[in-house]
């Protein structure tokens, strides 16, 4: 980070991730007590430290005593357990010993007493009880059964089986057997709060087609427990009118995320869920996705006109000379109303440049360093870094594939670092 010059978006703009809630009480220039790795002394002892800089879950900090020198700051973890509130040490029995030698500290401090005392007056710190909200327990087990949207067949879905659980990021194994197409995977990663992720049963009771009908009508009551309780229902308002087959919209690409298209809603399912298509491809029902109505990946005709995106087009026409009005006029359709559209947000606090950890979900086992390279409304353009421009994708800002800098390092899950810098620990 200090090589790319850019800021980490803060803990608090992921309302998953653990201790989003408390972020509140992490703050630049408060007081830790930290081990002290400048004494040279047979046991362990600790020293105060200042908070310099905040990245996700990292903090810069400088010892107490060298000031305005920052030649021996250090990254430390803000939820690893090594940094403790003032008085911890003291509770704890620990020794609190100032850095050693003249070559660790840029001047002589005459009493470290009275030094410590100005410096802690209005000072904040830690809450005494931070690691306890550390909570990292997901209440999903192995073994539970869901439906997933099929990674290789979108327009339907398959039962699957939880495998292991990694702070709410699941890897699922398909239960019928395995596709005769050689890219059909036999696992598959998501979030908890993933919308590609369904309780046993959603399909049949929404209408959306299954690759094993016969399946969802299993009894697996006894797999039903705490992870339905994370599948939030999605809600929509419909008051005089809702989407009707053949409304034409634009609509996030689920093979190709980058890519925002011309797309017609094919069918209307229960619930608020819509089957969409792209406009110019194979036009066949194998190749129809699932937006619920609400979702973020839906949006507007004229929507990338207004915010500069590229849109991409059926075949047969100019993206030079492109035209919503034309276009429905040809095909004899109409536009969704954009009342239907949830384009509302409160705001974030995402802005270019930041960075953070994201999942690919072109490949979702893999979480990479990655940049937010645009934010248009609820949409953030998230780029990962020393990858390709191709491989960018569109989320929303509450996406369950983005976390914190650091969320890696705290949950135990593998980073992917940008190609060609290796597992560099810091």
């Amino acid at each position: 980070m200090e090589k790319e010059t850019s800021a980490a978006a803060s803990v608090s703009c992921f309302r998953h991730a653990p201790l989003c809630l408390h972020w509140d009480d992490v703050a630049l220039g408060m007081k830790v007590e930290v081990l002290n790795t400048n004494a040279v002394l047979p046991s362990e002892v600790y020293w105060i430290a200042t908070v310099i800089q905040i990245a996700g879950y990292k903090a810069l900090l400088r010892y107490e005593g060298f000031e305005h020198d920052s030649s021996r700051d250090f990254w430390c973890s803000l939820v690893s357990g090594e940094l403790k509130p003032i008085g911890w040490c003291a509770t704890m029995m620990k020794l609190l010993v100032p850095p050693q030698g003249e070559e660790h500290v840029p001047r002589k401090i005459p009493d470290w007493k009275e030094y410590l005392l100005k410096r802690l007056i209005g000072a904040t710190t830690l809450p005494v009880d931070f690691d306890k909200m550390v909570d990292l327990f997901i209440s999903i087990k192995t073994g539970m059964h869901v439906e997933v949207v099929d990674p290789v067949h979108v327009s339907h879905t398959r039962l699957a089986v939880i495998k292991s659980v990694t702070a709410g990021r699941l890897r699922l194994a398909f239960s019928e057997k395995k596709d005769d197409s050689e890219n059909a995977p036999s696992e598959f990663w998501c979030h908890a709060g993933s919308p590609l992720l369904h309780p046993v049963g959603w399909s049949s009771r929404v209408g959306h087609p299954t690759k094993t009908p016969g399946k969802s009508r299993l009894n697996l009551a006894h797999h039903q427990g705490p992870l339905f309780r994370l599948i939030t229902p999605r809600t929509v308002y419909m008051e005089k009118s809702f989407f009707e087959e053949g409304m034409k919209l634009e609509a996030i690409d689920p093979f190709n995320l980058r890519n925002i298209c011309v797309a017609t809603v094919h069918k209307v399912l229960l619930d608020g869920y819509l089957l969409l298509g792209i406009d110019g491809s194979a036009n066949s029902s194998s190749d129809w996705f699932c937006y619920h109505a609400s979702s973020h990946a839906i949006l507007p005709v004229n929507f990338c006109k207004k915010n500069d995106i590229p849109l991409t087009i059926p075949p047969g026409y100019d993206p030079q000379t492109f035209s919503w009005g034309k276009y429905l006029s040809d095909t004899n359709s109409k536009a969704a109303p954009p009342r239907l559209m949830n384009a509302d947000y409160p705001g974030h606090g995402f802005y270019p440049n930041m960075k953070l950890e994201a999942a690919n979900l072109m490949e979702p086992r893999l979480v990479c360093v990655a940049t937010v390279k645009r934010c248009v409304g609820r949409l953030l353009l998230i780029h990962f870094d020393g990858w390709e421009n191709e491989y960018d994708q569109w989320v929303e800002y509450q996406s369950p594939d983005i976390y914190p800098v650091g969320w890696c390092e705290v949950t135990g899950y593998q980073l992917q670092p940008p190609p060609g810098l290796g597992n560099q620990s810091q």
